[in-house]
């Protein structure tokens, strides 16, 4: 069983491992997922980033000048991340952040920001979305994804008027394998 966080279950470190194979990369092919939307030289969050499925995809993506902020509750996700992220050689681009259970206090201004299937299992997803809303640059996007199979599509649209309350708006809606999603951005 995974840690919780205020009543609700969080993945545990140990499925990361069932989690991040070839199977799902093929299913949610990170580059051609996060391709469209991180340009070389962003400043990029992967919030609940496990253990780098998508953030290793974003160092490449943002090249030798980005950064991208792997963040997640686990330290355990963390390091082995970490030790991933150095086998792809994206290590220096890649900083790892430790959120506290019930926030991810980060403040510095990022241009994309991530959330893949991780917003269901945080405790106050309004108090999550804005903080993610806070860091956003002006004119930045933010992709927030959630597995059909734990969210359901009632559930997706009630997180989507939760992050319209607190100022972001929803750019679109793409299609991912087995995902509700939407490209959310703040406004200029």
């Amino acid at each position: 069983m995974g840690e919780t966080a205020m009543g609700r279950h969080v993945c545990p470190w140990w499925a990361g491992y069932f989690i991040d194979n070839r199977f799902r990369r093929w299913l949610h092919n990170p580059d051609g997922i996060l391709g469209p939307h991180v340009e070389p030289g962003m400043t990029a969050l992967d919030f609940g980033c496990g253990m780098g499925l998508f953030a290793i995809a974003i160092a490449r993506l943002v090249g030798e000048q980005g950064l991208v902020i792997a963040a997640d509750v686990q330290p355990r996700m963390l390091e082995v991340l970490r030790r991933r992220a150095a086998k792809a050689g994206v290590l220096p681009r890649v900083r790892t952040h430790l959120c506290r259970e019930t926030a991810i206090d980060l403040h510095e201004p990022i241009d994309f920001a991530v959330a893949f299937y991780a917003v269901h299992e945080v405790p106050d997803p309004g108090a999550t979305l804005a903080e993610i809303h806070a860091c956003l640059r002006p004119g930045s996007r933010f992709l927030l994804a959630e597995p059909i199979m734990h969210v359901s599509a009632g559930a997706f649209r009630r997180t989507l008027a939760t992050a319209e309350q607190v100022g972001l708006l929803v750019d679109s809606r793409p299609r991912i394998r087995l995902s509700h999603a939407a490209l959310l951005r703040k406004p200029p």
